[in-house]
């Protein structure tokens, strides 16, 4: 997957469209071409919601519930996801710079050519989700789960990976190779197939060792 160059709100394409966000979000509401800018939504249950060709720009969520919604090209700058519940979610051609997603339950979701720029991850839980060309640029993945997650084209350059799990994941196409640094924490067997660097490579011996059971003495 090619990474996208950063865009600014100016840049994408239905800019000229977006009209300011006024009020509350509904369960099974539809929002098209409306900017979230500087919204605060706490403890909304905002089930089964489309967002589509819309913009949030410094708009937090605190806990709240969005299951099952949709993000259909949706751009996202320094947006905080704190404690909010995304499980069962679809993202599709969408991007997200400079946001922060911690203790987000984001499992058994969708994700399609989205791309994730300089975002901080802290204990999210993607299990059993579906990935597939996606990127994370330049993230932190702190204490991530990717356990049981299919994973096709999914890349990490210049990003930091600090006690990730993919127990029973399915990788294909998958690139680490980039990363700054691989922390996995446990589901090491479960990236066969991936692609990490030399350098990397000597990183992850210990665990590889382990895996297959070897014993290492010193030299």
């Amino acid at each position: 997957m090619r990474v996208p160059t950063l865009r600014d709100l100016a840049a994408l394409p239905y800019a000229h469209r977006l009209e300011p966000f006024t009020g509350e979000i509904e369960r099974e509401g539809t929002y098209e071409w409306l900017h979230f800018d500087g919204s605060a939504f706490e403890d909304v249950q905002g089930g089964s919601t489309q967002f589509s060709e819309s913009a949030f720009s410094s708009a937090t969520f605190e806990r709240g519930h969005y299951r099952r919604s949709r993000f259909d090209d949706v751009w996202m700058h320094t947006v905080r996801m704190v404690g909010t519940d995304l499980a069962e979610t679809t993202w599709l051609d969408s991007e997200c710079t400079a946001s922060v997603f911690a203790g987000t339950e984001i499992h058994v979701s969708e994700m399609h050519r989205t791309v994730f720029h300089q975002c901080k991850f802290d204990s999210v839980n993607l299990r059993g989700s579906t990935l597939k060309d996606v990127a994370f640029v330049d993230c932190l993945l702190r204490d991530v789960d990717f356990g049981g997650a299919m994973l096709t084209g999914v890349s990490f350059p210049g990003s930091t990976l600090d006690v990730a799990r993919f127990d029973k994941a399915t990788v294909t196409r998958v690139d680490l190779s980039e990363a700054l640094a691989l922390g996995i924490a446990s589901g090491i067997e479960a990236l066969k197939g991936a692609t990490i660097s030399s350098i990397q490579l000597l990183d992850l011996a210990p665990a590889l060792a382990r895996h297959v059971g070897l014993t290492v003495k010193g030299g």
